[in-house]
């Protein structure tokens, strides 16, 4: 059985509580959207809404090349505590 498709605009609202899981999920090293979603027990297609954003804000980056399937690993990015912004 199938869920419904929800709106994007619900499932984009909700990218900042997620974002939290998905850096947890990293934490145990890089991993494909598919494999966040089935850490994270919630669909593919909004993880990847929630990867892009957090990718978007710099929390992580994909990894460039892809697997044998044909998805990117995502991995944090590590923060140099020493840079300053400007």
């Amino acid at each position: 059985m199938r869920t419904p498709m929800r709106d994007t605009r619900e499932i984009i609202r909700e990218e900042m509580l997620m974002r939290d899981m998905i850096v947890s999920v990293l934490k145990e090293g890089p991993k494909t959207v598919p494999e966040i979603a089935e850490k994270i027990d919630h669909p593919v297609n909004e993880v990847m809404f929630w990867v892009m954003g957090t990718r978007k804000y710099g929390y992580i980056e994909e990894i460039p090349e892809a697997t044998d399937e044909g998805y990117f690993k995502y991995q944090l990015v590590e923060k140099d505590e020493n840079k300053k912004e400007r």
